[in-house]
């Protein structure tokens, strides 16, 4: 038979009487905690005027983008009618279900709000959020792998995997890929990229590679992956992923275009 079997994952880690810690859920902790520690780190290390209280403040802001931002996002591109039929779908974020591009929009509006209210810059804090998130992406994607979902098209390569609720066929392990390159990837080139102080110093410049980079990773990754059930494939056998993605690819380049004559004065 071809494909491997896919490994007996329990989608919750462990149980506290009614109180159950998904994967999911901790993936979400752990990069938001991890980033938050990290930002600390980087505002002493390289002097950028933000104190121990703001920065808390500050994930406090991202993480209700996050949440909030990604849950509608899902809702409006991937729910379908359901969603807004049965509204209180809306809270049930430990089962899943968070568009990465909504979590973006929500996570640009908490920054510029945060931003305005501390009179700090709207760029220099997305630089910092960025630097972090492929971490949240990479454990994201681990999340649903264990999860059973968002795996990838019917294929005949030797790692294809046979997921239960993917009809045990042979499948790509989308998931794994899009933990590699939109995850651990990022965080390394990103991380590389801002040791080097002509490109930290020029505000905007880490958020724009990022987008550029998170957009043709997704969009190349899709080429891999199932589209939702309810969506299925646009024209041309484009995915919802993809179109989502293009506009990130243009204001990232747009951000390059503005702010890269500052990184190479």
């Amino acid at each position: 038979m071809i494909g491997l079997e896919f490994p007996d994952i329990s989608p919750i880690i462990f149980s506290i009487g009614p109180l159950s810690i998904r994967w999911y859920s901790m993936a979400y902790l752990i990069g938001i905690l991890f980033g938050w520690l990290m930002i600390n780190r980087n505002v002493e290390k390289y002097q950028l005027g933000l104190e121990r209280a703001q920065v808390e403040d500050f994930i406090f802001y991202i993480t209700f983008g996050i949440i909030i931002g990604g849950r509608l996002g899902y809702a409006i591109f991937y729910g379908g009618s359901s969603m807004w039929l049965k509204p209180w779908h809306l809270l049930e974020i430990w089962k899943g279900g968070m568009s990465f591009h909504g979590g973006v929009a929500g996570v640009i509006l908490a920054t510029w709000l945060y931003s305005r209210k501390i009179k700090y810059s709207f760029l220099g804090l997305t630089d910092l959020v960025v630097l972090y998130a492929p971490l949240g992406i990479f454990l994201g994607r681990l999340a649903n792998f264990a999860n059973d979902e968002l795996w990838g098209r019917v294929t005949t390569v030797p790692w294809a995997i046979r997921f239960p609720s993917g009809g045990y066929e042979p499948r790509h392990p989308s998931q794994l890929y899009e933990a590699f390159f939109e995850g651990l990837l990022m965080f390394i080139v990103l991380n590389w990229l801002w040791r080097y102080s002509r490109i930290r110093n020029a505000k905007g410049m880490v958020s724009a590679l990022f987008v550029v980079c998170y957009g043709c990773f997704r969009i190349a990754m899709e080429q891999f992956r199932e589209p939702d059930a309810q969506l299925g494939f646009f024209f041309g056998g484009v995915t919802m992923g993809q179109m989502l993605s293009v506009p990130l690819i243009v204001v990232g380049l747009l951000v390059i275009w503005r702010v890269w004559p500052k990184s190479a004065a």
